[in-house]
This record gives C-alpha cells, sequence and structure tokens, in this order.
C-alpha cells in the first residue's frame, strides 16, 4: 500500500480533524446543483492555501465512483508517465485502484508504465483524495503522475484515456491536479495566469501548451492539464467553467510572493 506521503503537514492526518476540516472548508451553503461533469482542475496546495477553492470545486460536479487523477512528477524520479497499481492508504481508509480502467490503460499506450516511484512523495495527487473520499464513500482511483513530455505525447495520453473511459462503460471523472503561477507579485502571477486559463476555457490545449512555455508561467501542473484537455474534447466535452481563483497572498498575507490556484469544471 502506498502511505500517505504528506498527511499533517497538507492536511491533517486524524480523520477527526481532516473531517472536521473539509467540512469547515465546503461551508454552511446548501448543496449546489451538482454538474455531470468529464474532468475538473484542482489546485493541489496545503488546504490552509487552496483547501476551500479545491472543496467548492469538487463539491460542484458529481463525484463517481472512479477518478482518474493527474498530478505532475514534482520530485523528478521514475517513469515520465507512472501509474500507480497499488492501494493507498489514506487518513479516512484505504483506496483501491480500479484495476479495469489501469488495464485498460497500460494496453492503450506503451508510455504508459506501472511505476510506484514518482507516487510515494508526491503531494498533487494525494492532497484531492480526502475531498473524492469524503464526496465518494465507494471511490476508486487511477492515479497518473506525469513529467514534462511534448505535446504530440500529451494528445497521444489523451486518446489513451478517452479510450480507456470509454471501453470501461462506466462513469468516470478526470481530476488534472495543478497550482498556478509560483512564487511571483500578484499583479503579474494573475496576468500570466488570466492568460493560461483563457486558453482552458477556450478548450485549446495546444493554446494552453504554448503559452505556457512561450510566457514562462510556471503553472507546475500543465502537462496533466493539457492531457485532461485532449481527453475531454475526445469524450465529447464543449465548454470549461472557472470556478475561482484566487493566490496564497489572501492567507499569508504577502503579495509579493504569491502561489495561484484555480478550479474549473469541463463539460
Amino acid at each position: 500500500m502506498r502511505q500517505p506521503a504528506v498527511a499533517d503537514r497538507f492536511y491533517p492526518g486524524s480523520p477527526v480533524l481532516l473531517r472536521q476540516t473539509i467540512e469547515e472548508l465546503l461551508g454552511d451553503e446548501a448543496s449546489p446543483v451538482k454538474e455531470n461533469a468529464i474532468a475538473v482542475v484542482s489546485p493541489h496546495a496545503g488546504y490552509i492555501y487552496s483547501g476551500r477553492l479545491a472543496a467548492k470545486t469538487l463539491n460542484s460536479v458529481e463525484i463517481p465512483e472512479t477518478v482518474i487523477i493527474l498530478g505532475t512528477n514534482h520530485h523528478g524520479t521514475g517513469s515520465a508517465i507512472a501509474l500507480s497499481t497499488e492501494s493507498w492508504n489514506m487518513p479516512f481508509g484505504p483506496v483501491n485502484i480500479d484495476v479495469e480502467v489501469s488495464d485498460l490503460l497500460l494496453a492503450g499506450s506503451p508510455h504508459i508504465v506501472p511505476d510506484e516511484a514518482p507516487h510515494t512523495d508526491e503531494h498533487s495527487l494525494e492532497v484531492q483524495v480526502p475531498f473524492l473520499q469524503y464526496l465518494q464513500p465507494d471511490l476508486s482511483i487511477v492515479p497518473l503522475v506525469i513529467s514534462r513530455i511534448s505535446l504530440s505525447l500529451c494528445r497521444e495520453i489523451g486518446e489513451a484515456l478517452a479510450n480507456a473511459v470509454k471501453q470501461s462503460g462506466k462513469k468516470i471523472l478526470l481530476l488534472a491536479s495543478t497550482d498556478m503561477s509560483h512564487y511571483e507579485p500578484r499583479t503579474s502571477a494573475e496576468t500570466k495566469d488570466r492568460m493560461a486559463l483563457k486558453c482552458v476555457e477556450e478548450m485549446e490545449p495546444e493554446m494552453l501548451y504554448r503559452t505556457v512555455i512561450e510566457n514562462k508561467i510556471s503553472m507546475c501542473g500543465f502537462i496533466p492539464v493539457t492531457v485532461t484537455l485532449f481527453a475531454a474534447g475526445m469524450l465529447g466535452a464543449t465548454s470549461a467553467k472557472l470556478i475561482g481563483y484566487t493566490d496564497s497572498g489572501y492567507v499569508s498575507g504577502d503579495s509579493n510572493q504569491v502561489v495561484g490556484y484555480a478550479g474549473l469544471t469541463i463539460s
């Protein structure tokens, strides 16, 4: 079993405190009408910084029993496109891997390989799981950590994802985990992030990939988002909606060195 890497750092490790925290982040508002989304984009910082936006984003959609989570490789270890095939031990209890969908992915692309190394210390997928477990008690996941890959390979992996979803016949949500600009003044971070978010809202994965690179936008998960946009488009998605945008400065009080956070739904 994969053990938690960032419990008691990014989020409470105690199941009681974790449940209280998630309920506080969800707030007292009436439960929204939940969108039948194909994909979501959710931030992955510590819950004190981006948890409220992640909660709002994930609570705005129906969470099916299977979620494919795509995160970025922050540590540079292991395979470029690494699939975790071990169950995950989390504070709310173990989370199983959807073996059927995982096998379809492995059969669908030689570039997707089973490799636990990139997952061991990676937070970008892990921080999403407690929200998903809270909202869907019968959760199974398909965890993918993706390093910097070419645009053509992003398209190929997106196609493999879309084919796996179709072949499974299941209702599956794609979740791309990303933060936006890192450690810039709020004005420049927001300007750059709006450029990237415009590409997502317009369902343009190629434009997102090129915009991030050409404008040196430090959006750590732009590869998972690009892959997800390709897959979502192949699954019939036609629109993306911004749920919210914020940055770390509103919590830390420092607007000179912020990290940006965005939440979007794709339908």
